[in-house]
């Protein structure tokens, strides 16, 4: 199928998204791109000011704020997120956390940095897919499609030394994503793991700082393809199930 009519406005708008970390970087992008289409967009960050200067540059779009890493947030923030949009068809756990900063090899990780990237890139994805499981599955029953995005990373697959907390947490992301995909395929939920590549954003410059971002993926781009994937993954014809996998060999592909 041509990538264009993939894209076309029609098919955006009365999708109703959830995007986390959607203040900065890819999150950010995919807010913007969604909203431009006519989507119903409700977004997640932690900082007040970001979150309410983000939903007033995007009329229509709410603003939630909340941290998803945080266990008692989750529940808040879904509710939230089903009152806003009246159900949800799509949700993309964005948001992602590096661990140590600068980064460092796993010997020298504390654990508290490792316990914040598993409670950011694992936990806070299934703390927040579970609770909003049963909105999830009830778009699926009435065939508007249901998916979940799980934004992963090459360095899921492939073992970069200094990037053991960030690797080890998108590897159990990656791979619950998979199951879970497996699990609900009968609900007609599903669920994509997807490496957006390099991209010109806050959490690549911690990674990497000394990084051109003129040989960067601007994110705006990287929403654009995933929005893609999402598309192609919702119902066209009646059948929930179609097939689309993606990987990667891009190299340190920071996902926020």
């Amino acid at each position: 199928m041509d990538s264009t009519d993939i894209m076309k406005p029609h098919r955006l708008a009365d999708l109703r998204v959830a995007i986390t970390g959607g203040t900065s970087g890819l999150g950010l992008s995919l807010v913007r791109e969604f909203a431009t289409r006519g989507a119903q967009v409700a977004f997640v960050a932690r900082t007040r000011d970001r979150v309410e200067r983000i939903a007033l540059d995007h009329p229509g779009t709410r603003g939630i704020v909340g941290d998803v890493s945080r266990k008692e947030d989750i529940h808040p923030i879904a509710m939230q997120i089903v009152g806003c949009l009246g159900g949800v068809d799509v949700l993309i756990n964005n948001a992602s956390s590096l661990g140590p900063i600068p980064l460092s090899p796993l010997a020298d990780t504390e654990c508290e940095d490792l316990e914040r990237a598993l409670s950011t890139n694992v936990m806070a994805p299934f703390r927040l897919t579970r609770a909003l499981l049963g909105a999830l599955a009830a778009s699926a029953r009435s065939r508007r499609g249901a998916v979940v995005l799980n934004v992963s990373s090459d360095a899921a697959i492939n073992p970069y030394p200094g990037w053991g907390a960030y690797g080890a947490s998108k590897a159990a992301l990656h791979h619950m994503s998979r199951i879970w995909d497996e699990e609900l395929a009968a609900e007609g939920v599903r669920f994509l793991s997807l490496d957006p590549g390099d991209m010109d954003t806050p959490l690549h410059a911690l990674a990497v700082p000394d990084a051109d971002p003129a040989t960067l993926k601007p994110p705006h781009t990287a929403a654009q393809e995933l929005i893609e994937h999402i598309l192609a993954a919702l119902p066209r014809d009646g059948s929930h199930r179609q097939s689309v996998e993606v990987s990667s060999t891009r190299a340190y592909g920071t996902s926020a």
